[in-house]
């Protein structure tokens, strides 16, 4: 039986296309998240293996990450962010703040390494963290486990694993981003529909 709050939608953007959920339908499940957690690494090896250093060394701007970048900060969330903070919430509670937790290390982490190596390793760490986390058997209770964050105060653990699949959603969206900058001064008048690009 469809779930009735599926059926909440709000009208279809101007000139068609599909209704677009509304809050009431956008509901955390695991189920979800593990759906998009298990394909990033795919979906990385997919853009950014066997492509040249044109395509994942440069970054679009002042301070802004490489996919070079990116991908390292990315295992560095594997490494002391996203697992450790779950383990913290549901031993712990709020009782413990989490760990610190130092997105910057990869540039002094990855120097001379090759983005094979990074995807290499993002791939094994993600794919371990995912089993540990399959493994909790979290119930709704447990989702609602609440921690502490240094600077938020409290969060949930449901909360958590959500941040966890939009970081992966939006670190994907920065890839394109960057890639696409490159060309920023070759696309001549198309630049008017290529929303990716800056406006000068």
């Amino acid at each position: 039986m469809q779930d009735p709050r599926e059926l909440l939608v709000e009208p279809a953007a101007k000139g068609g296309g599909t209704p677009v959920p509304t809050l009431a339908s956008m509901t955390f499940e695991l189920a979800r998240t593990l759906e998009v957690l298990e394909r990033t690494p795919a979906a990385l090896r997919a853009m950014l293996g066997g492509v040249s250093d044109f395509w994942t060394r440069n970054n679009y701007g002042e301070a802004t990450f490489s996919p070079f970048d990116v991908v390292g900060h990315l295992i560095e969330g594997e490494k002391h962010n996203w697992m450790v903070r779950a383990r913290c919430i549901l031993e712990h509670g709020e009782g413990r703040v989490f760990p610190p937790y130092d997105r910057y290390a990869m540039f002094e982490r990855d120097k001379g390494r090759s983005m094979g190596e990074l995807l290499d390793e993002f791939a094994q760490r993600r794919g371990a963290n995912l089993a540990e986390l399959r493994g909790l058997n979290l119930t709704p209770a447990r989702l609602d486990t609440r921690g502490t964050h240094p600077e938020f105060g409290p969060v949930t653990l449901r909360q958590l694993l959500a941040s966890w699949t939009v970081h992966d959603l939006g670190h994907t969206h920065q890839i394109a981003k960057s890639m696409a900058y490159q060309y920023r001064g070759e696309v001549g008048p198309w630049v008017k529909f290529l929303t990716i690009l800056p406006r000068e």
